[in-house]
Parts: structure tokens; C-alpha cells; sequence
């Protein structure tokens, strides 16, 4: 029988003994067990932790992480519903291990301290930008846990107007894409978590075109991109901070529309004596 070999890399064993088909039919985006991979290599994954798969998409990552670390998995996502994603899980053979959740990342319905690690692969730059949300998200992990984000991001962050070769594939979500130092600073500057990696990934345009030219090879205008850009802005970015245990968690700024302050209510008389 003909080997498929289609989305083999030395550099992701693991992901490369899953079938490309399922890879591609549940990806969005980028090669998402590629990422996960990545990202992975640089966390401390071990069997039976709770961690938090923050937009999971069609739940790849979720089983990815669930069949090849042990861990349990709350597969969380607004865009892909809990119902078509448990398909996926089931048919996985993981659903004792992953659980789907929709909800929004700006409004997680779960208690502080109580996963031991949360992930995100290709979704934070969408809402992780804000200010304010490594302090919200870091009330979910307990303290020394990690938070490992990775995906789509630049080589260097664009000071000007966007270079010509990069104009034709650049929509309005592009700017929400940053460098690895631009998280890095992000990050640091809140003294919420310590910095374990921050970089980007090595040659990361010619695994992004290897993706593309694989799974999507309509899609000429990203590909030819990518082929122009060589890695100079496009690239994959890694960042893995651990929650600081005296790191100060400010409750009134959280951007969760359904948080309530924490404020007791003292009855003061209506009306002057």
C-alpha cells in the first residue's frame, strides 16, 4: 500500500503520524497540530493536568494534546459549537479526556486557579491584544501554571505603512498580528507571569508555504505571498509565561460583560436627619 505523504516533517513527529486528510479537514488556518507541536515542546504537559484549550477551532489541538500527553482537555472555542465538535472528540476516541465548551474567551465560566495550564493555537492575537486580558485569563491557571500561546504572528513588527508585497493579503485582521517581542513586552510589563519562551519559529515561511501548497492550494494569493515575504514580516510566534504567585490580580478591570464587582453593599441612610 502507497504511503501518504503528504504533511510528513521531521520537525513534528508527532503530528506527522496523523492522517493529513483529518489534519486538513479540521484545521483552521494553519496546520494546527503542527503549532500545537511546537508550542508543546516548550510547556510542562503531563498526564492528568486540566488544561484549558482556548479557541480550539475544530478541537484538533484539543485531541492532539488529550492523545499525546495524558491531559484533560476543556476544548473551548465561539466560533465551532460544542455540538459538532463532540463528534469530532467522539470519534477521536477521547471523549473521557475532552470536554467542548462554546463559550467566548471574554467570558469563561470556570474558577480561579483551577487549570494547572491553558493553551491557545492561531486564536489570541484575535482578543489577546487587550491590555487587560493576560489579567483576566491568568485568574483561570494556578499560580507557577503556564500559558503557551502560538500562531500566526511577524518576523518584525511593521513601523510604516505595510510593504507592497504584503498589501494583497492584507485585511483589517492583519494588524492584530505582532512579533514575539511585542508579546514579549505585552506580557512582562504586568509583572502577572514569567517569561519561559518568546520567539519565533525557525524558517517558519517555508513550513507556512509547505501548509499552504498542501492543504489549500487555490488559495494563489497567500501562497505567492508567503513565497515573496521569505520570512522577512510572516512568520509563526511562541509565547509561554508561567503565572507569578505574587503576581496582583486586578478583579474591576476584567473584560467580562457578565462579571459582576466585588463590592459589598452597605445600607447609608437615604435622607439627611
Amino acid at each position: 500500500m502507497a504511503t501518504d505523504l503528504r504533511l510528513m516533517s521531521e520537525r513534528f513527529p508527532r503530528a506527522s503520524a496523523y492522517n493529513p486528510a483529518w489534519v486538513i479537514a479540521n484545521s483552521m488556518g494553519s496546520n494546527a497540530l503542527w503549532i500545537a507541536e511546537w508550542l508543546a515542546s516548550g510547556m510542562e504537559l503531563k498526564r492528568d493536568m486540566r488544561v484549558l484549550d482556548l479557541g480550539c477551532g475544530r478541537g484538533a489541538t484539543s485531541v492532539f494534546l488529550a492523545r499525546e500527553f495524558g491531559v484533560r482537555v476543556w476544548a473551548a472555542d465561539l466560533w465551532i459549537s460544542a455540538a459538532e465538535n463532540i463528534q469530532r472528540i467522539r470519534d477521536a476516541g477521547v471523549e473521557d479526556r475532552v470536554m467542548p465548551l462554546h463559550v467566548d474567551a471574554r467570558g469563561l465560566p470556570f474558577a480561579p486557579g483551577y487549570f494547572d495550564a491553558i493553551t491557545c493555537i492561531d486564536a489570541f492575537s484575535y482578543f489577546g491584544t487587550d491590555d487587560l486580558y493576560l489579567n483576566y485569563l491568568a485568574n483561570f491557571v494556578r499560580p507557577g501554571g503556564q500559558i503557551g500561546v502560538a500562531g500566526a504572528g511577524l518576523a518584525e513588527e511593521i513601523s510604516g505603512a505595510v510593504p507592497e508585497h504584503l498589501r494583497g493579503m492584507w485585511t483589517q485582521d492583519f494588524w492584530c498580528l505582532h512579533s514575539a517581542a511585542w508579546w514579549r513586552r505585552h506580557w512582562e510589563r504586568t509583572g502577572i507571569v514569567s517569561i519561559d519562551a518568546a520567539d519565533s519559529m525557525e524558517e517558519a515561511w517555508k513550513v507556512w508555504l509547505e501548509w499552504q501548497e498542501t492543504a489549500h492550494p487555490m488559495n494563489t494569493l497567500e501562497i505567492e505571498t508567503v513565497r515573496a515575504d521569505r520570512g522577512r514580516y510572516l512568520s509563526y510566534i511562541r509565547m509561554i509565561g508561567r503565572r507569578r504567585a505574587d503576581a496582583k490580580l486586578e478583579e474591576y478591570c476584567w473584560p467580562d460583560s457578565m462579571r459582576s464587582m466585588p463590592v459589598e453593599y452597605k445600607p447609608v441612610g437615604l435622607l439627611r436627619d
